[in-house]
């Protein structure tokens, strides 16, 4: 099968997992939400969207090995050897869960030595899917509308681009990067959908000078890359790598369709 083929199967996947979810998070209007207690609505969500996500990838009629932030971790010796494996994130946007604004995905990626090929994020209070396949171009389905998305062509020296920052985690190298600019205007936007700003046209740049694990990026970054842009590590015009011995990533900046 083609990336492409996939797609369909992926989309339902993704939609299914967000589905459980919300059957969570309505239940859980007005409960004090601990972060990842065992018990907590939080970990309840993650753990049932896990549980629909890989059952999906499992009953597909192609099978790669899964990795998944709530999944037990798989030795690098092991996952090294894998030429494709799903990686997963069943939901990212912890804090944005707990304060209940809607901005969390889910996320799932198709990995193929060390690149991205394929990716679904889905934000399901928003009802936003997104997906893309490498060469297949990026795409958003909202209001039973589907429409392929571009992102938009900057230079760093235009005035007034659009910077995306986490709301938890501006510090000092991320304001400088961000003074080095004219006039920016700043967006703030929760989880994997800081990269679909981009893809979509509303930001021009998100500088992540912070932690992040491959599984949060991998299916979001596909999503910008397809839709014109490029995410790479931070001072550097080195690309952002997948199935590392340490799955932390390096600090990185998103770029939507950079002009040199």
């Amino acid at each position: 099968m083609t990336y492409k083929e996939l797609i369909p199967a992926l989309c339902d996947i993704a939609v299914d997992a967000g589905a459980a979810i919300l059957e969570i998070y309505k239940d859980c209007e007005g409960i004090e939400i601990i972060k990842k207690a065992d018990d907590s609505p939080l970990t309840a969500a993650d753990q049932a969207s896990n549980a629909v996500i890989c059952k999906g990838l499992e009953a597909l009629p192609i099978q790669y090995p899964i990795i998944s932030e709530e999944n037990k971790a798989v030795a690098y010796a092991e996952r090294s050897q894998y030429e494709y494996y799903w990686l997963v994130d069943p939901l990212d946007g912890t804090k944005e869960f707990i304060k209940r604004n809607g901005e969390f995905t889910v996320n799932i990626a198709l990995v193929h030595a060390g690149k991205v090929v394929m990716g679904i994020v889905y934000a399901p209070v928003l009802d936003e899917l997104y997906w893309a396949s490498i060469g297949d171009g990026a795409f958003l389905k909202k209001d039973g509308q589907t429409q392929q998305i571009q992102a938009p062509t900057f230079t760093m020296k235009d005035k007034g681009i659009n910077v995306v920052c986490s709301r938890s985690h501006l510090n000092d190298e991320t304001k400088a990067f961000i003074e080095a600019l004219d006039e920016p205007n700043m967006v703030s936007k929760g989880s994997s959908l800081k990269f679909l700003l981009l893809a979509t046209g509303k930001a021009h740049l998100y500088p992540r000078v912070a932690p992040t694990m491959e599984w949060d990026t991998a299916a979001a970054q596909i999503v910008l890359e397809e839709a014109g842009g490029k995410v790479l590590q931070y001072n550097t015009t080195d690309p952002v790598v997948y199935n590392k011995e340490n799955m932390l990533n390096p600090y990185f900046v998103a770029y939507a369709n950079l002009e040199e």
